[in-house]
């Protein structure tokens, strides 16, 4: 089997980088390029093992639920809480604009 460090190259990274809409230097595009044909032979080494008798889990660790029982109890008064926010619009709290859209 060839080592996935063989088989990836700066333009598949280059291509990844684009989906994403990254823009990269050369020297990060020579990086990136070891970094991932790394991670994807780490990832070949553990498909390669053999997990036939390793019960599947979803944690490590057996775990017991923690949250409190839900119980029903009167809520805060809406009113109050806007009034009480820095900035109201239609009944709602006002709230910056996210990832540059615009006000």
């Amino acid at each position: 089997m060839v080592p996935m460090a063989e088989r990836i190259t700066p333009s598949d990274v280059a291509h990844v980088a684009d989906l994403a809409r990254l823009e990269l230097s050369p020297e990060e595009l020579e990086l990136f390029t070891g970094q991932l044909a790394d991670v994807l032979d780490h990832a070949a080494d553990v498909e390669a093992l053999d997990l036939s008798e390793v019960v599947p889990t979803a944690h490590p660790l057996p775990l017991v639920n923690v949250l409190r029982d839900d119980v029903v109890r009167p809520s805060l008064d809406r009113r109050a809480v806007l009034d009480a926010a820095p900035a109201v619009e239609d009944h709602r709290f006002q709230v910056p604009p996210v990832l540059g859209e615009p006000g």
